[in-house]
């Protein structure tokens, strides 16, 4: 695999709201651990679509680990105006997501629900797989994007789940 979308749960619906929480520690952990995994296999591309949660928090071990592997990390904003009333902690994280190797946005702004269609269409068709922090019995509206991936013939989905995230936790505390 080539290319790798990075999607999965957001700070809010994990109910972290502090970044030195654990489960971030843990969460990075597992993200590591599979990244690397793709790494070794000859992953060259990570796309990341901006949002805060998992995505930031492997957007961070991702840039770390460009210092010891050569692959490229994208962000496809949905919006250009993406972000643009976070707060300013937030728009710090934004500014890291705008400081990758390639950035696109896919519209000027939001006009019409059809353009999130659309958006979801090229992020599948411009990655192989996916990597995914997502539960199926703690939905989100993430899972309409999930469903249009399974249908997509020849497409990878990876899961992080609660249950990897309690053996890494039972792991470390070994």
């Amino acid at each position: 695999m080539n290319t790798l979308l990075i999607t999965g749960y957001s700070s809010f619906d994990l109910g972290i709201f502090d970044e030195k929480d654990i489960k971030i520690t843990i969460i990075k952990k597992a993200v590591k651990k599979t990244l690397e995994y793709y790494l070794d296999n000859g992953l060259k591309w990570l796309i990341f679509t901006g949002a805060l949660g998992f995505e930031y928090w492997t957007l961070q071990v991702a840039k770390e680990l460009q210092a010891d592997y050569d692959f490229q990390i994208a962000t496809l904003f949905d919006f250009e105006t993406h972000g643009e009333n976070w707060n300013e902690a937030n728009q710090a994280k934004l500014a890291e997501f705008k400081n990758v190797d390639f950035v696109k946005y896919a519209y000027p702004a939001y006009e019409n629900p059809g353009q999130f269609r659309q958006y979801n269409e090229f992020l599948l068709e411009n990655s192989e797989g996916a990597y995914l922090f997502y539960d199926e019995e703690n939905e989100t509206k993430l899972r309409f994007l999930i469903d249009k991936m399974r249908k997509t013939e020849e497409y990878e989905l990876d899961f992080l789940n609660f249950e990897r995230l309690q053996e890494i936790a039972e792991e470390m505390n070994e």
